[in-house]
């Protein structure tokens, strides 16, 4: 591999390069210079007004939680105090394993899953949609066992049964039948068949004796290979104070020890690049000048990441060099609100593949629009960035802003844009 091409994947892998690429469409938009959507900042206050109503209505008292897969788990009952009495015997190191574990294959579960799904939780006898539905299912499934290859100890996931998960027995956690079908479902557990596959390929990230996701707390605390040094290491801060993590290094990993992942997306001398596109607006003489990175999902497994962390007495610094999440209810609330408009009514009526010009154009405007929703918010509210992070605007916030505002333009709360999902970006 060239240096060019190490650089390239490098750079393509860094928040940098996301806002990098987003803000150039988003000039270009401005200028009236792209193809599907125009950009209004009049309606800039008007929109940080409803996410700010928004907010106060979730918290009233402002004190805002991260963004994370761990809020979805929430919804209902408790069911992170449940994990939390089960994970009662086991040491410090062992419990945030565990809980990385979940996390981790729960968030690669979560992309769309339509708007007829549902889950039935027997054990509250409550039904769930959408990504809560996906949460509570997925919680339940690593409960009982299903991506451990050993029955003595059923609260982890490992390479072993995730290589070898079937689709049936997928469809069966998820409660599939022809009244109650989930978009995606083989995009999903290709997903976590290749994750299983990954985890037996990089035992500096997940460990050699039993391959797991969870191991990459060790990797991140600096000792991917010793549980005896980690447990030195942790002894040693809770001495000295707090040990530091930065939020992009959480991010570099994930995307180091899982981009192998990805099915069929663009590759740089065979490294697979993940959630990374192409637009055509562009400039450069170089093919790797139109990529658009994202890494939506991988952005929103490290934000998930932090909690388990921080249990650990791990200070998260550096939060606000990651971006905001370009997905369809971000994406959504700002075209619902008027910041974004469509050029033509055929994006509409239309269901649009990830790779498309049209969703690469939305994504990438969004991300930009969602810093400036933040910046303004700030503002109105008296915060700081090290007060108010991206992290709690996108919780308190802008993704449930876009919720509300979706149902109340259209019937099921549906999205301003059909994608056609394959159960891995979304």
């Amino acid at each position: 591999m060239s240096s060019f091409e190490q650089e390239a994947i490098a750079y393509l892998r860094s928040p940098k390069a996301i806002r990098d690429r987003s803000q150039q469409l988003f000039h270009l938009a401005c200028e009236d210079k792209l193809r599907h959507f125009r950009i209004d900042l009049t309606q800039l206050d008007k929109c940080a007004d409803y996410v700010v109503q928004v907010t106060r209505d979730n918290y009233p008292d402002l004190n805002i939680p991260f963004h994370s897969r761990w809020r979805h788990f929430e919804v209902g009952v408790s069911r992170l105090a449940e994990l939390n009495r089960d994970l009662a015997a086991f040491p410090p190191l062992e419990k945030a394993r565990i809980k990385f574990d979940l996390v981790i294959v729960s968030v690669l579960l979560d992309a769309g899953a339509g708007a007829d799904w549902y889950y039935y939780e027997a054990e509250t006898g409550q039904t769930f949609q959408r990504s809560e539905g996906l949460a509570v299912a997925s919680f339940r499934m690593f409960k009982q066992g299903l991506f451990s290859s050993n029955k003595s100890q059923p609260l982890q996931a490992d390479a072993k049964k995730l290589q070898n998960l079937t689709a049936t027995t997928l469809a069966e956690a998820f409660q599939i039948n022809e009244e109650n079908m989930l978009l995606g479902l083989e995009g999903r557990l290709e997903l976590l068949q290749r994750l299983g596959k990954v985890l037996t390929q990089h035992p500096e990230f997940f460990g050699t004796k039993n391959p797991r996701p969870g191991n990459l707390v060790n990797y991140l605390l600096n000792n991917p290979h010793s549980d005896s040094s980690t447990q030195n290491f942790l002894l040693s801060t809770q001495d000295s104070g707090l040990s530091t993590l930065k939020a992009t290094d959480i991010l570099r990993a994930t995307l180091e020890g899982f981009g192998e992942i990805w099915p069929g997306r663009e590759v740089i001398a065979t490294t697979n690049l993940g959630d990374v596109w192409r637009h055509p607006a562009l400039p450069g003489e170089n093919p790797v000048d139109q990529y658009v990175p994202f890494h939506k999902l991988s952005q929103w497994l490290t934000y998930s990441l932090l909690e388990p962390l921080q249990e650990l007495g791990i200070e998260i610094t550096e939060l606000d060099e990651m971006t905001g999440l370009p997905e369809y209810r971000n994406g959504g609330l700002c075209l619902d609100i008027g910041l974004l408009q469509a050029k033509h009514l055929a994006i509409y009526h239309q269901r649009h593949l990830p790779g498309s010009e049209v969703i690469v154009e939305w994504r990438s405007l969004t991300v930009t629009l969602l810093d400036k929703i933040a910046d303004t918010i700030r503002q109105k509210l008296g915060m700081n960035q090290a007060e108010l992070p991206l992290v709690k605007i996108l919780q308190g916030g802008t993704w449930s802003a876009g919720r509300r505002i979706a149902a109340e333009l259209r019937t099921g709360g549906v999205p301003p844009i059909e994608i056609e999902s394959d159960g891995t970006v979304f």
